[in-house]
């Protein structure tokens, strides 16, 4: 954007005024009230395509509406000679002779007022989109600091080691990848984090712990960062991690992500009612209420799924319905029978394949979730009472992914605990810089083998993109299951990569990444649709 408003802009407000910007900012951006909530649900859409877009622009000139991303507001700008043009998200206003958005401080001022009246009439704390600005105290630091950091191609910004405290290389890894871990990067960064822990003493929030370390690794400081503090929230808040003996790094994961979302902001009954019903729409018999990981907080905004369970009768093909929260996917790399083959009984209950015996173990990510998402028969001895026929039945269960995450995290179950033995699976797993999760959204389920065919042969062409995710960092574990060591891969900027070895940065490629091993698996989603 650029800082400053163009000759045409200027050129437009002399002749034509503020007004139609005013307009277009109240009924349909700021939308203070429920009619204007009404009228743009019902006119945002194209007048050329007649299509709901998420980049849709409005004329400054005239009535017209055109999205962005098929260029018909381009195409009217260039018919009609009308080159200003809104965003309907941010409002922010695009000139096409310049080809940028424009910062109009006149134009500000009255965003910032039909906000303001939007949280008063909504009688909300906050409103769902505000820009940053600068306080006096901080507009005179930058004035006695002048120098400023760029952030480029080369640049080592966000690398840092972290110092191993004694068998913690389990930490190191979830660290540098929740740092790395984009939209986490900018709440952090950003200010956003407001206390709530209800304690005299902010040093036992761990959410002000990470906030620190984002700062920590984004200072451009080169020396490696001893997270002592960091470890001694940690052992305080999960005691079953306490101690120096090394400990799983899938296992930390879970643990820091329940206590940073217990320390976040954002319970409330109204919430939980909402994503429950947003979850549960449109299924039948679903228990998925009331679960406490239901709420607004960064964590769960970003890593927070829905995992939905459709179990079906085999005697009247009645489906019950239910839909969890996730936080990661565990895949089973274990022998069973293939993707496309019939379950048998004695099932593992959330593998979502036969544990049968077998000897077909899958070798690609792709693999372990068609297995994953394969309905499975659970069998005579695991019958379940029918709400319909009114008695035990035998049924089938299916596992499929109701709502996608921002960040999908993928754990490959490489440890293996059974009775009288521990081992560790090392068996190779492919899985792509690009993944398309499309073929295992609960909307592509198929009765008959777990996944649509139709849909999986789209996605490997890449006609659909909406649930695409790139990867950008990969936890790996050296060693056997009695001893050894987690290191872990993130990428910086668009696409180099790095390995985090404890205190060690080290530049790598992106086929050392495709080659590793493999424990924990990072996706990010490409497209992120703004509530």
């Amino acid at each position: 954007m650029t800082m400053g408003s163009c000759e045409h802009l200027q050129e437009y407000k002399a002749t034509h005024g503020t007004n139609s910007f005013r307009i277009i900012h109240t009924y349909f951006i700021a939308c203070s009230s429920a009619d204007a909530r009404r009228r743009k649900a019902k006119s945002c859409v194209c007048h050329t395509c007649r299509l709901h877009t998420p980049r849709l622009h409005a004329c400054l000139h005239c009535i017209y509406f055109g999205c962005y991303g098929a260029k018909h507001i381009h195409e009217h700008a260039e018919t009609k000679g009308h080159f200003l043009a809104v965003d309907m998200v941010h409002g922010a206003v695009y000139c096409f002779e310049c080809g940028d958005y424009m910062y109009d401080e006149q134009l500000e001022e009255i965003a910032r007022k039909q906000y303001k009246k939007s949280k008063k009439r909504l009688g909300s704390k906050t409103t769902n989109f505000s820009s940053w600005e600068p306080t006096e105290v901080e507009i005179e630091i930058l004035r006695q600091n002048p120098k400023r950091r760029k952030v480029e191609m080369k640049s080592s910004i966000g690398l840092r080691g972290l110092i191993n405290l004694g068998n913690t290389c389990f930490m190191n890894c979830i660290v540098q990848a929740l740092t790395h871990t984009p939209v986490l990067r900018d709440f952090f960064l950003s200010d956003q984090h407001s206390c709530q822990v209800q304690s005299q003493d902010a040093r036992q929030c761990l959410v002000c712990e990470m906030s620190r370390l984002f700062q920590e690794f984004y200072c451009g400081a080169r020396t490696p960062h001893i997270p002592y503090r960091l470890l001694h929230l940690v052992w305080t808040n999960a005691r079953h991690l306490a101690g120096y003996e090394q400990q799983d790094a899938h296992e930390f994961l879970i643990a820091a992500l329940d206590v940073l979302h217990r320390h976040c902001k954002g319970y409330s009954d109204d919430i939980l009612l909402s994503y429950n019903s947003q979850l549960n729409a449109g299924t039948s018999d679903s228990n998925g209420s009331g679960n406490p990981h239901h709420c607004n907080c960064i964590i769960d905004q970003i890593f927070t799924g829905g995992l939905q369970s459709d179990v079906t009768c085999q005697q009247c093909n009645n489906v019950s319905t239910t839909i969890d929260p996730i936080w990661d996917i565990s895949l089973d790399l274990g022998p069973g029978p293939p993707p496309g083959g019939n379950s048998n009984s004695n099932s593992s209950p959330n593998s979502g394949f036969s544990n049968s015996p077998g000897t077909y173990e899958p070798t690609s990510l792709l693999e372990c979730l068609k297995r994953f998402t394969k309905p499975e028969h659970l069998g005579s001895s695991a019958k379940i009472k029918c709400s319909t026929c009114g008695s035990y039945q035998e049924s089938t269960k299916q596992l499929t992914m109701k709502k996608l995450p921002i960040v999908a995290c993928f754990h490959l179950k490489r440890f293996e605990h059974s009775t009288g033995y521990h081992k560790k699976i090392s068996t190779y797993v492919s899985f792509p810089e690009e993944l398309d999760m499309t073929p295992f959204m609960s909307s592509s389920r198929n009765n008959t083998n777990g996944y649509n065919n139709q849909v999986i042969q789209e996605s490997s062409r890449g006609l659909s993109c909406d649930n695409k995710y790139s990867l950008f960092a990969v936890v790996n574990h050296m060693g056997t299951i009695e001893s050894g060591h987690y290191t872990c891969f993130i990428r910086q900027l668009k696409d180099q990569w790095f390995k985090c070895d404890d205190h060690l940065i080290n530049k790598a490629l992106v086929g050392d990444v495709l080659n590793s091993e493999g424990y924990l698996l990072f996706y990010h989603k490409q497209i992120l649709e703004y509530d």
